[in-house]
């Protein structure tokens, strides 16, 4: 006989028991824990992309500055620090003391900074940018994002006639590094004078006076987590107008003409 007490006991329970769902709970975390790391990569990729396409850009620009200033680079003797604008918000003169080598260029980029920006870089490289804020300057988080690309300012290359130049193709303009002005060979420069020293960019390896800024260089697909080790990349724009990642390096596959733009390193 079908009587409630039969339909009661038959009916199976509806839903889920704890142990079903702390294994739903448990595969979701193992998935999770496998596409959280390429999702970062992935994004880091797509923030490499962008760097190396505003460094194509910064490319165009350096050409059309070329084409009007007889073929010569820019002075780059002040150009050490990242301001374009002053606290008033009036444009700052290329090559004054604290503003960006980027001035430079201005008339060739609608006054679009953030072409000189690396997404990559996203707050203020401690040390690197000076304590502007004090000074009724905007926040150091967001003027890096106008000024994060390095200039090769190695002392063979500064104001240099380019049609001197050995190869275009060969010679460094600036790289996404986080000092505005490369100048110090050895101390930020990516080459290690040609074996002649142990490794490059002293400032910034252990025992540097900027070793806490070493990961602000290495910052693209960065793989290890040491603080003198990113196993990453940075990127380079060459004089022709090409841009290419650098893995991280000691120096020993970065030859100091590249800097000079000489046919031959010199002894």
């Amino acid at each position: 006989m079908d009587t409630l007490e039969n339909r009661s006991k038959s009916r199976k329970p509806s839903g889920f028991t704890l142990i079903e769902l702390l294994v739903v709970i448990a595969i979701i975390a193992v998935l999770m824990g496998i596409l959280m790391p390429a999702l970062r990569r992935v994004k880091e990729q797509a923030r490499a992309t962008v760097c190396r396409s505003n460094l194509k850009n910064v490319g165009l620009a350096v050409h059309m500055y070329l084409d009007d200033y007889n073929r010569k680079l820019t002075p780059r003797l002040n150009s050490n620090r990242h301001l374009w604008k002053n606290p008033n918000g009036t444009w700052r003169e290329p090559g004054t003391t604290d503003t960006y080598w980027g001035t430079y260029f201005r008339p060739y980029i609608q006054d679009n900074t953030k072409i000189f920006g690396c997404p990559s870089l996203q707050r203020v490289a401690e040390g690197l940018i000076y304590n502007y804020i004090n000074d009724g300057f905007p926040d150091p988080d967001e003027v890096i994002q106008h000024a994060a690309y390095g200039l090769n300012s190695h002392p063979d290359a500064r104001h240099r006639n380019t049609n001197n130049i050995y190869r275009h193709a060969e010679f460094i303009f600036c790289v996404d590094h986080a000092e505005p002005r490369c100048e110090n060979g050895l101390g930020d420069g990516f080459h290690n004078n040609d074996g002649r020293a142990e490794f490059n960019l002293t400032q910034y390896r252990r025992g540097g006076s900027r070793t806490r800024q070493y990961r602000q260089i290495f910052r693209h697909n960065v793989r290890s987590e040491a603080p003198d080790k990113t196993a990453g990349q940075s990127n380079i724009l060459w004089l022709d107008g090409h841009v290419t990642p650098l893995n991280e390096t000691f120096g020993d596959d970065v030859p100091l003409k590249w800097y000079t733009g000489d046919r031959y390193t010199q002894p």
